[in-house]
């Protein structure tokens, strides 16, 4: 346990994180319910994202922290439009994948970020942690379904694109998480409000072009995708981290992923195949290993 933290703070920072993870979880609903763009998407998550993270901000008297210098601003702004690249990524592949694969795939980072460790920084890996990156590779290929029926042609080229957009996704976001490790100094709050906001800038001009979105219904689901599922669920995340071992944070993490799993068999009627489901135990384990 985290110093000078009681069993109750403990608990409750448990909730916090569990909470969070289960709002993350639906997000895949409100990208389908909203059936914009993944740029629209983007935008809004971002747009109304920032605007209940600065609510948040003000009340905790935490607006101070978005103060940055400029080598701050420069690794905020490579971790922004690297996140933004990865949501706009995920959002695209949902609808080709569906909710549970896409969001397996896009957790297959963690390895990603080990691998550049050991490219940039010349990092050593034990044999456990080699072992966990060949186990997650094998999950990864059982739970895109490369292997049914023996071979890719089963899959569309739609499912395909998907696939390809999850690894490059996942890939984004291993970059922001190693452009992150350089930002000793910016909080975690910070950091997210201002990935929203360079994420508003990059993609504001999508629909000026393109067209905005016409029925209360998408505006709904596109303002609860940024104010629930960006600025509550981050708020939650948060705030559970500060109270927890980084054991524990890694476990709780998991509910995000299998709570997506569940929603999108229990909404949409997706279920995996014997192999696909085999695959994403095998990368989950392989997580766990890793994160532990």
């Amino acid at each position: 346990m985290t110093a000078d933290i009681s069993p109750s703070q403990e608990r409750r920072a448990t909730a916090h994180m569990v909470t969070g993870g289960l709002v993350l979880g639906t997000i895949g609903v409100f990208i389908q319910e909203a059936n914009v763009s993944p740029m629209t998407t983007v935008l809004f998550r971002c747009f109304f994202g920032a605007l209940a993270l600065l609510v948040w901000g003000a009340c905790t008297g935490r607006l101070c922290e978005l103060r940055l210098r400029a080598k701050e601003f420069g690794v905020v702004l490579i971790a922004g439009i690297l996140i933004v690249s990865n949501w706009v990524l995920f959002f695209a592949a949902v609808p080709r994948v569906s909710i549970a694969v896409a969001t397996v795939l896009f957790h297959v980072q963690p390895f990603l970020v080990m691998g550049a460790g050991v490219w940039l920084y010349g990092e050593k890996i034990s044999r456990s942690q080699a072992a966990s990156a060949v186990i997650a590779l094998t999950g990864l290929a059982l739970a895109t379904g490369l292997f049914e029926g023996g071979s890719t042609g089963n899959m569309t080229r739609d499912y395909q694109t998907g696939v390809v957009f999850c690894i490059i996704g996942a890939v984004a976001y291993a970059g922001m998480a190693i452009a992150a490790r350089s930002a000793t100094t910016i909080s975690s709050f910070a950091l997210t409000w201002w990935q929203c906001a360079i994420g508003v800038v990059l993609t504001a001009w999508w629909p000026m072009w393109q067209g905005w979105p016409q029925t209360t219904a998408t505006w709904f689901w596109l303002s609860s995708l940024g104010s629930i599922q960006t600025g509550l669920a981050y708020m939650l995340l948060n705030t559970g981290m500060t109270g927890l071992r980084t054991g524990r944070i890694a476990v709780l993490q998991f509910v995000y992923p299998l709570t997506a799993i569940l929603v999108d068999r229990l909404v949409y009627g997706h279920h995996l195949s014997t192999l696909q489901t085999g695959g994403v135990w095998l990368l989950t384990a392989a997580l766990w290993a890793l994160r532990r």
